[in-house]
């Protein structure tokens, strides 16, 4: 049984600004292809990194005025610095200073130990 209403007239028609395809670049000269055997005696150079020592070597101090230069600080004296201590100071929450204590070691080259107390009291210290 056929409907009984004729078919849509309309037609689509296309975006006016749509992206018409890639065109070359004008007013820049073609690079010359290399032979097959130069590109074959001259290895590629990989895009990774293979000296990460250097790092270490050269840790970066921290800005006398900061944070984490006060920080640090409190962590170094020979009592260390209990999580509430450094909450205090820094006015940042518990998992921020973990955070930060967890990377310092490596961008300060300093080992940062921590304990408990009989209380209870997390206390960061910097072995020596």
């Amino acid at each position: 049984m056929a409907s009984s209403k004729p078919a849509s007239k309309k037609v689509t028609s296309p975006k006016k600004k749509a992206a018409q395809g890639r065109r070359k670049a004008t007013g820049k000269a073609a690079k010359p292809a290399k032979s097959a055997k130069a590109a074959a005696s001259q290895p590629r150079p990989s895009g990774k990194k293979t000296d990460t020592p250097e790092a270490a070597q050269n840790p970066r101090a921290p800005k006398p005025e900061s944070k984490g230069a006060q920080l640090l600080a409190l962590i170094g004296r020979e009592q260390g610095a209990s999580l509430a201590e450094l909450m205090q100071v820094s006015e940042w929450q518990a998992h921020s200073l973990r955070g930060f204590i967890s990377t310092a070691g490596k961008k300060h080259n300093v080992k940062i130990t921590s304990s408990k107390t009989e209380g209870g009291d997390r206390v960061y210290n910097i072995v020596r």
